[in-house]
């Protein structure tokens, strides 16, 4: 039998990844891709308005005593699947949920992603 030649054997070492912050991809190759920075959701975009009054637009479906219902108030905070408003003259604050939004609007102009919106 004929037998194989030997090349020198080198001890194997394992290669970590480099820790990557959140939000940060790496390609097979081992290169870096930022995602991008502005994710349009509507969470966001109220997130950047906190402070602000809108007025939310919600509709309940199979709810026999309102079928749609109209909050106004300052918004507090925005989540994934819940906006917080309070209305400024009776103090009550309100936890809306996102299923329910149909569309709100504003009286100022809002923020989106570093840049205003002005009103056309």
């Amino acid at each position: 039998m004929q037998g194989y030649p030997s090349y020198p054997s080198f001890p194997q070492q394992q290669q970590v990844p480099p820790p990557v912050p959140s939000g940060i991809g790496i390609t097979p190759g081992g290169q870096v891709n930022a995602l991008p920075l502005e994710e349009s959701y509507v969470e966001n975009i109220l997130r950047l308005n906190l402070g602000k009054v809108g007025t939310f637009y919600m509709t309940y479906e199979n709810n026999s005593e309102w079928n749609a219902k109209i909050f106004r108030g300052v918004v507090e905070a925005a989540g994934r699947d819940h906006i917080i408003i309070s209305d400024p003259k009776t103090g009550m604050r309100y936890l809306l949920l996102m299923v329910n939004l149909d569309y709100a609007t504003f009286d100022e102009p809002l923020n989106y992603f570093n840049t205003p919106i002005q009103p056309r």
